[in-house]
């Protein structure tokens, strides 16, 4: 998607549609005044309340010079980033449906959107930037139009080609700025997603691993790749465990992205990547199971966030890791009842096969902290179930044993839309997950389920002051009808950029 951004007004701008972003407050008094300005039909203000996301089409007549349509796209009371989110997204839902190439968002009233928010509108254009990519996202890759080429031909998407920011005025260089980063992350982001719709006959470890160096090559920065000799050496044996059932090697994937000048801070992220999750031996039930293809949503949005971060050059150090590998079950699966010794040297009674997102994070934070011993490490990963059953398909569940982290995590959720909500770490959970065995057992079974997971993890970051885990099992890939969109969110890059740029 092309971006242009100019000062010439929104109503002369040549497009295929152009939007005027109403809040309720302006409905009534100056609504009708544009539209009756730009010669557009009034009509379309009969049944539109100016709801954050609301969209209503009116036409006017077809000049070659400027857009025919006009959109209206609903802030509510326009004090919220959210508002103008979820404006942005659904304008650009519309266009794609109506097939159009170039869309143009009226910015003349930047200034005052910033006041009502409380943001730079620098910081709004990013935000509008990023909600047209996501709005305009389809995942069609994988359709051929064999079966009825014709039909296949008329629905198929056309994404949108250009994205024009309008009537900027003297704030051209501001929502420039913000305009091309809010492109970067949207990017990103939708890179994310297509990673995680990828169905696991087309993602094996080492199709994501891949994909890792790609995305080194777009953002300038190192990638290495351990193969499963590799892991081996490093007695990585909670990758080596999962791995067992597979006929598909296992990777091991470390992105460092180092800043032009000296870091600010050192920041490990490390993502679950589990390209598919039967359950192992604990075979998981058939309803439901081909959503299982998203288990690698931690993973994908850890590739995306250090890209991100890269191109946008932010004066942080990212370190990326992700163990990845399938769960299968197969003779040379592990059982429950196994115990294996991870790379930290702890041992682990596998209760439960398909508790084994947990085992390749361990090794990874193991990893993590005795190698780099980053100022702060956050893993990302679609845990658990029980996640969803504590908070749905919207937020994530977060979990840190340092406050002001944390915090940070929250108020980053808040400014980006993806939010989290903190769970407790209390020392009583850890009682759930104790072994006769072993070390440590590897599912505390139904009750408090997610913090369960969270003890467990803790476990391994080797006495780390500042860590924090985030389970996207509910917001990664929402289940039909839990969510506006279908399929994979990408939840969790905005999320990330936003929390760096905190410590730039």
């Amino acid at each position: 998607m092309r971006l242009t951004v100019t000062a010439k007004e929104g109503g002369s701008t040549k497009a295929d549609a152009l939007v005027l972003f109403v809040s309720a407050k302006d409905l009534k008094k100056e609504a009708g005044k544009l539209l009756k300005n730009l010669g557009a039909d009034e009509g379309a203000l009969h049944d539109f309340k100016a709801s954050a996301g609301e969209v209503a089409l009116a036409y006017r007549p077809a000049s070659g010079k400027s857009a025919s349509r006009i959109f209206l796209a609903g802030i509510g009371d326009g004090d919220k980033a959210d508002d103008y989110r979820k404006a942005a997204e659904a304008a650009a839902r519309k266009a794609v449906e109506l097939k159009l190439d170039v869309l143009a968002l009226d910015c003349s009233a930047a200034g005052q959107w910033a006041k009502q928010s409380k943001r730079k509108p620098e910081e709004l254009a990013a935000i509008l930037a990023e909600a047209v990519q996501y709005g305009a996202y389809r995942f069609d890759r994988l359709k051929s139009g064999k079966l009825d080429k014709k039909k296949e031909e008329e629905s198929r998407s056309k994404k949108i080609g250009e994205l024009v920011f309008a009537g900027c005025g003297e704030q051209r260089e501001a929502i420039e700025k913000g305009a091309n980063a809010g492109m970067i992350v949207g990017s990103c982001q939708s890179a994310t997603r297509d990673l995680v719709n990828l169905p696991g006959n087309h993602l094996s470890a080492e199709d994501l691993a891949r994909a890792a160096v790609e995305a080194g090559e777009r953002g300038g920065f190192e990638v290495t790749v351990f193969d499963k000799q590799k892991i081996t050496e490093l007695k990585m044996g909670g990758l080596l465990a999962v791995n067992k059932g597979s006929e598909q090697p296992p990777t091991f994937t470390i992105m460092d992205y180092k800043p032009a000048g000296k870091a600010k801070k050192t920041i490990a992220l490390v993502g679950k990547g589990v390209t598919f999750d039967s359950g192992g031996i604990s075979l998981k039930p058939a309803q439901g199971m081909e959503e299982m293809k998203s288990d690698m949503a931690g993973a994908a949005c850890v590739i995306g966030a250090v890209e991100a971060a890269a191109r946008l050059g932010l004066p942080v150090r990212v370190i990326g890791l992700v163990p990845s590998t399938d769960n299968m079950p197969s003779g040379s699966a592990q059982k429950p009842g196994d115990v294996i010794t991870t790379m930290s040297g702890i041992t682990v009674e596998v209760g439960n096969t398909d508790a084994e997102g947990r085992l390749i994070l361990a090794d990874a934070l193991t990893y993590a902290s005795q190698e780099y011993n980053p100022d702060v490490i956050i893993d990302l990963a679609t845990l658990t179930g029980a996640c969803i059953v504590a908070l749905g398909y919207q937020v994530a569940g977060l979990f840190s044993n340092d406050d002001d982290l944390a915090e940070r995590l929250y108020e980053s959720g808040q400014a980006s839309g993806e939010r989290v909500w903190r769970l407790p770490l209390w020392d009583e959970y850890a009682e759930l997950i104790k072994s006769d065995v072993a070390d440590v057992h590897n599912s505390g079974g139904r009750g408090a389920g997610t913090i369960s997971a969270a003890k467990f993890l803790e476990k391994f970051i080797d006495g780390h002051k500042r860590w924090a885990h985030v389970d996207i099992a509910g917001p990664a890939f929402p289940a039909k009808g839990g969510a506006k969109v279908s399929g994979a969110t990408g939840f969790g890059v905005r999320l990330l950029v936003d929390l760096l740029k905190s410590w730039s």
